[in-house]
């Protein structure tokens, strides 16, 4: 504990119960009001700190840092509408379940409300989005101060690392003069050693969360029911932790249930086994083939980007879907699943697997055949198209790939290019994505703070809008050893509008004012102006060749005319369907 001051000391109190609970890293923006717990932070030895200057950026960083690492990332801010650039990262890491840390610094009670300058109203300023809100108070560096310090931590950390479900914390800080480390003779006037040090390197209040187990009787039952069904389907979507593939594999084998392997579900691509991984499912859902219809779905994670998947289990009403939810949460856009099981996804499906015998099945092997011609249809269609285009860059990616990388992918066109054109591989690669909001907003901060945390290489795939949307987050890999590759798929403005039933409706110029808002950005000048490398993509293939270095990659591909290419690349897939005889459309 820091004693210069009464602020010093509160301020390192609470630190201090931050790093034993676990934290590792923080974000820190520059203020003044924020001074002393911006000082704790980056003078505690167990904390790496991030300094940047722009909140939202920093908010997305933390977001970035705290996906890869699975662990609280705290961000500090000073006060007034500082604090309210950091709500989106707030809004996208209370739906996707990301732990944070939120630190706002405040005036004191009596300066607000009251004209003193830089101040808002900051109590609850996130909502809902917070999954606990303190406001901390001003306090004396007593022990009933102190000891209050600590405790908030603890449970700031406790909570936001999933007691009961992950998400972010909002602390409110007040701080009275003096801000900066001005001794203070006798501030410090506690006197209790558990006030003043803690219980050294463990912190004041452990939470131990045990695994939440679904009962035997469950378990036996869900057994039986996959025993009994042949064609059932496992369904692996963003948010399916890491520690869940063998068991999920496994349980593929036992059941011989094919898997529709979301690449954000950490299932399509890896060393495990993917003898039953089906990467096509978006192509074959568009198609909807009755022979392939499921009876049963068991869902981990949530469910997949794929509209068409989406739409076609949402009208098999005879098709029962159980999702699998160990965090508490209710994300079940469907409206139709029968059983949402609350227990560890890795225990309940090893229990599984252990409670069947493996058996071939006429129905899995159906699916594997049809995404084994559907790949092949996709890969033909795809090369058949003359230049660059979004669905031959996500093809490439896969053998551009090597083990140990992460890949941070863009919401709108990039996330759902990635779900239907990249084909299952070996590399050792964590995907991440901000799909909890599903805004673009933050996109290159998150991959920033993502590579920073993990000290992973890093591939960030983004539209030329995200680019734009966060360009301030590129000043963060200044100081990010871990190399990112930033891939633009630079179609000039907003390329998912294309596809919406607008395109064809309001006159193109009035189209592109509001849907299309082209840029007109030149990314080899913001490059040079960050510092970065450039390169420009002339082929797909080019990707295997970009250094392992900050750069930013850009493949210029068409806008108006890709609803039409990936139209005429997903009719070779229904055509590769319809010559196995998987063609009539199920209801």
């Amino acid at each position: 504990m820091d004693s210069t001051n009464r602020n010093t000391a509160l301020a390192s109190a609470l630190v201090e119960e931050l790093a034993r609970s676990g934290m590792r890293h923080a974000v820190i923006c520059p203020g003044s009001r924020s001074t002393p717990v911006a000082l704790a932070l980056l003078r505690e030895p167990a904390i790496s700190t991030h300094s940047i200057v722009d909140e939202r950026s920093a908010g997305f960083f933390a977001l970035g840092a705290a996906s890869a690492t699975g662990r609280p990332v705290a961000i500090a801010c000073t006060s007034g509408t500082a604090a309210a650039n950091l709500h989106p990262a707030v809004a996208e890491a209370a739906e996707a379940d990301v732990p944070l840390i939120v630190i706002t610094s405040d005036r004191p009670p009596e300066l607000r409300d009251v004209g003193a300058g830089q101040t808002i109203d900051q109590i609850k300023l996130y909502g809902t989005a917070a999954r606990w809100f303190c406001e901390v108070g001003t306090h004396e560096a007593d022990d009933a101060g102190l000891l209050h310090m600590r405790s908030v931590a603890c449970r700031a950390y406790a909570v936001a690392a999933g007691d009961p479900r992950p998400g972010p914390v909002h602390l409110n800080l007040s701080w009275r003069d003096p801000l900066g480390p001005e001794p203070g003779a006798g501030d410090v006037s506690a006197r209790s050693a558990l006030a003043r040090e803690g219980r050294g390197n463990e912190p004041l209040t452990r939470v131990a969360r045990g695994r939440v187990r679904a009962d035997e009787a469950l378990v036996d039952a869900l057994a039986e029911r996959i025993a009994g069904t042949e064609r059932g389907l496992i369904l692996a979507g963003r948010g399916t932790d890491p520690a869940c593939v063998a068991a999920i594999t496994a349980l593929a084998a036992a059941s011989d249930y094919p898997i529709l392997a979301e690449p954000t579900s950490g299932l399509r691509l890896g060393p495990h086994d993917r003898e039953r991984v089906v990467w096509t499912y978006d192509a074959i859902a568009r198609s909807r083939p009755a022979e392939l219809a499921p009876e049963l779905v068991l869902r981990f994670g949530e469910l997949p980007t794929s509209k068409a998947l989406r739409m076609w289990l949402a009208d098999l009403p005879g098709a029962a879907q159980i999702q699998v939810d160990p965090v508490g949460s209710w994300k079940e856009p469907t409206r139709t699943a029968e059983l949402v099981v609350r227990g560890d996804a890795s225990d309940l499906a090893a229990r599984l697997a252990d409670r069947l015998s493996p058996r071939p099945s006429e129905w899995t092997r159906r699916w594997l055949g049809a995404n084994e011609a559907v790949a092949a249809a996709l890969g033909e269609g795809i090369a058949s198209e003359p230049g660059l285009s979004e669905p031959a860059v996500l093809a490439a990616l896969a053998g551009a790939l090597r083990d140990g990388e992460l890949v941070y992918t863009a919401s709108s066109m990039p996330i759902r290019d990635q779900e239907s054109f990249l084909p299952s591989g070996p590399a050792d690669v964590r995907f991440l994505a901000n799909r909890g909001a599903n805004g673009i907003d933050g996109t290159v901060s998150s991959a920033a703070g993502a590579a920073a945390a993990s000290a992973r290489p890093t591939w960030l795939i983004t539209g030329d809008l995200a680019l734009h949307h966060d360009s301030n987050g590129l000043a963060a890999l200044r100081d990010c050893d871990a190399p990112v590759r930033i891939v633009c798929l630079h179609n000039d403005g907003g390329g998912i509008f294309e596809l919406l039933p607008q395109a064809g409706q309001v006159p193109r110029a009035e189209f592109e004012a509001i849907f299309g808002t082209p840029l007109g950005l030149d990314l080899e000048r913001l490059a040079a102006l960050h510092g970065l490398g450039y390169a420009r993509l002339e082929r797909a293939e080019d990707l295997v060749a970009l250094p392992a270095a900050h750069v930013i990659a850009e493949a210029r591909v068409e806008r108006a005319s890709a609803p039409q290419l990936r139209a005429r690349i997903f009719e070779r897939a229904h055509a590769a369907l319809a010559g196995l005889g998987l063609n009539a459309p199920s209801a």
